[in-house]
């Protein structure tokens, strides 16, 4: 299919971004083209047993690249995919995944929650009391990471939001666990054992949601290759449904409304200054708080502590993240930390 007809504010093929007259600042996001969505995008993938999380986002990088230069003949190629935390080979569920530049956003998988379904393999029959062993797991408890994981093997706390057994069948039960990012499951599974008297480990196990994200707008590789393959034929609307704006991993984040020559300064490097806002979802009192508690700290040492938020420009494409340290109704003074550059 030919590259869609370029606006005329569309940018050169010579960035990863596409870029308007008022400088890096994208398209709204429902007004994207096809080679916009594709560098800037999010993909809620259920991902298959047997292949490794790297080696799906591989996948996806290699079939979108393909695809951009079909659509966008000489554009520059998308350098790659980011999941939301990494999901063992035999794993199954719910693994969106960021394309293009929107993989500088993929640190806001660490601030939401994850859901799974497991399936608890017992080592002796199950106990009666097994449903009020399982709920003293709902809690904040601690974890040392796996011997094989790739992180420190350091003890850590975790907080299990909900834990659910959902059916017994002799030495199987089934459970339904809402936690904190970067929980093991298969390292929880094996403390309900111990602390049940039998002994267990995990069996299957589904991530079920990812906070925005949930089994509900699950799809395929094979949908992902066919929205492809369809867009280049000229009929997009597989490829929509699919591949979704960025800014679709970034809802359940504060957000804070900035000027678009605020998002231009952004781009280059500033902070967002309080003249900049236009509108937020953030309190007075949170950005109170925040400073109070960072009276005397740099603001480095403030952004450690400051709630995450993501800034738009009004008509809702992402600008950066960053670390809210000041009050968004302020006249003057620094309101957003960046982390990311989005633009």
């Amino acid at each position: 299919m030919a590259p869609d007809s370029p606006p005329s504010d569309a940018p050169s093929d010579d960035t990863e971004t596409d870029a308007t007259d008022d400088g890096p600042l994208r398209s709204p996001p429902d007004e994207r083209s096809v080679r916009e969505l594709l560098r800037f995008g999010v993909v809620n993938l259920d991902k298959p047993a047997g292949p490794s999380s790297h080696q799906v986002s591989a996948w996806v990088r290699d079939a979108i690249n393909d695809a951009l230069d079909a659509v966008d003949p000489g554009g520059e190629p998308i350098a790659g995919v980011a999941h939301a935390g990494t999901l063992d080979p035999k794993v199954t569920g719910c693994l969106p995944s960021l394309t293009g530049t929107a993989t500088r956003a993929a640190q806001v998988f660490l601030e939401g929650s994850k859901e799974y379904v497991a399936v608890l393999e017992l080592h002796g029959p199950a106990p009666g009391d097994l449903e009020a062993v399982v709920a003293e797991f709902e809690a904040t408890i601690y974890q040392k990471p796996p011997r094989k994981s790739a992180v420190t093997r350091r003890l850590r706390t975790r907080t299990i939001h909900d834990l659910e057994l959902l059916e017994v069948e002799s030495r199987r039960a089934l459970l339904r666990i809402r936690c904190a990012s970067g929980t093991y499951v298969r390292k929880l599974c094996h403390d309900i054992g111990l602390a049940a008297g039998v002994g267990a480990h995990m069996g299957h196990l589904r991530r079920t949601a990812t906070d925005p994200f949930d089994d509900a707008t699950l799809h395929t590789l094979q949908d992902l290759v066919d929205g492809l393959a369809w867009a280049e034929s000229g009929d997009e609307a597989l490829l929509r449904r699919v591949v979704k704006p960025a800014e679709t991993a970034l809802t359940e984040l504060p957000s804070v409304t900035i000027a678009p020559s605020a998002a231009r300064a952004v781009a280059t490097g500033a902070p967002v200054y309080a003249p900049g806002v236009i509108d937020s979802e953030c309190s007075v009192r949170e950005a109170a708080t925040t400073a109070t508690e960072s009276a005397d700290s740099t603001v480095p040492e403030e952004a450690e502590r400051a709630p995450l938020v993501a800034c738009f420009t009004p008509d809702g494409s992402a600008v950066c993240l960053g670390r809210l340290v000041g009050d968004p109704a302020a006249q003057s003074g620094t309101v957003v930390a960046i982390e990311r550059v989005l633009v």
